[in-house]
């Protein structure tokens, strides 16, 4: 039995999603600088690995239980299983393990990085696993799987031992975030395919989506994420607003990308390459990093609002 088959379909080159935790990270410095000790540095890289564990549970069942669907997609019918280059039980006994050892490992850091690890490993089953395979109905593909975005800025939160709840604006505004990241991703899919039959045979809501409808949804999801966003600013940190235009501008790009044949978008994982999208990314990140500590009194008293006498 060759080992790299089973290492493939773990997708450890999806790790590097799990960058999406450090937002937790920052919020958590920011609410409360107390909770940051020596030891903190060493909870967060050991809560990184817990959710990459669990997540790589996650992308085992979905190798398993997709390889009939990749058979008719033009790149993911080279993936391992489809080729015929793994034996099924082991690759759920694969699935198994990387959970137990995820969401076991996220437990040994805090009770709450635990219950964030078993949170996302019930994610992958609700949207991979018959009868719910969320991943099969329009929009709920894109809204179950984006979801990791905000569990993912939960566990950056938990893994510094702190005790208190992010804010729900912020998970709110995350989620959103990631579901227009997700739907430019279908959207890249579904053009890359080209044919909606074809598009229909590999994942069941592309039967349902076309290219109005997606970016329709984009729309809708850059929108709600915007307008939650603001209620974090408002309530939170008005400086943020300043931040706003490297935000939009890395956004704008990413479509940009979505839009090119056969799109970088359909490979998250491989996005590092792209180097003036990681560029925008790296300047929107560091931009609210750094304002969400820069006092601007200035700038909070011409943006605050003076009641009206009535």
């Amino acid at each position: 039995m060759k080992l790299m088959p089973y290492i493939k379909i773990a997708r450890p080159d999806h790790w590097f999603k799990n960058v999406f935790m450090l937002p937790g990270v920052v919020l958590v410095d920011f609410f409360d600088a107390h909770v940051f000790t020596a030891g903190t540095w060493k909870g967060v890289l050991l809560g990184l690995l817990a959710a990459s564990l669990t997540a790589s549970s996650n992308y085992v069942l979905n190798e398993i239980l997709d390889a009939g669907k990749d058979k008719v997609h033009p790149e993911k019918k080279n993936r391992p299983i489809p080729r015929g280059e793994v034996w099924i039980p082991a690759a759920y006994a694969e699935w198994l393990l990387l959970g137990a050892a995820g969401i076991g490992l996220g437990f040994l850091i805090a009770p709450a990085m635990g219950w964030m690890c078993l949170l996302l490993w019930v994610m992958g089953l609700l949207y991979n696993v018959p009868p719910v395979r969320a991943k099969d109905q329009p929009y709920a593909d894109v809204l179950s799987e984006s979801v990791n975005n905000p569990i993912r800025l939960a566990l950056g939160w938990y893994s510094t031992g702190t005790a208190a709840v992010p804010p729900l604006s912020a998970l709110l505004a995350y989620w959103m975030f990631g579901a227009f990241l997700m739907a430019m991703k279908r959207m890249a899919e579904y053009r890359r395919i080209g044919d909606p039959a074809l598009a229909a045979a590999y994942r069941r809501s592309f039967g349902y989506y076309n290219e109005e409808r997606l970016i329709e949804s984009l729309c809708f999801y850059g929108a709600f994420f915007g307008m939650l966003s603001g209620v974090f600013m408002a309530r939170y940190r008005l400086e943020l607003v300043l931040a706003a235009p490297f935000v939009a501008y890395a956004m704008a790009y990413y479509m940009h990308l979505g839009f090119k044949p056969d799109s970088p978008v359909q490979y998250p994982e491989k996005l590092y390459r792209q180097k003036k999208l990681m560029l925008l990314a790296i300047l929107a990140f560091g931009a609210c990093a750094v304002l969400l500590f820069v006092d601007i009194p200035a700038f909070r008293a011409a943006l605050s609002a003076t009641p009206v006498a009535r």
